[in-house]
């Protein structure tokens, strides 16, 4: 099992995709190295997925294509 990173400092940003109603709401948080940390940004102090940065790029690399 992984040690959690200390998230309480991160610095969050909406997808550019979510809507203005507030729903389809995805937030990735930046500067923490090798790690990218994911939440919905309705429920921010909710669960929080992270990825390994590599993986999290292959999988927008494959969204996009």
């Amino acid at each position: 099992m992984r040690a959690v990173p200390d998230l309480s400092t991160a610095h969050w940003r909406k997808s550019s995709y979510s809507n203005q109603d507030g729903g389809a709401c995805v937030e990735t948080a930046y500067g923490l190295s090798g790690l990218v940390p994911v939440r919905d940004s309705k429920d921010p102090h909710g669960p929080v997925l992270v990825f390994p940065a590599d993986v999290w790029a292959a999988f927008l690399a494959h969204i996009r294509s």
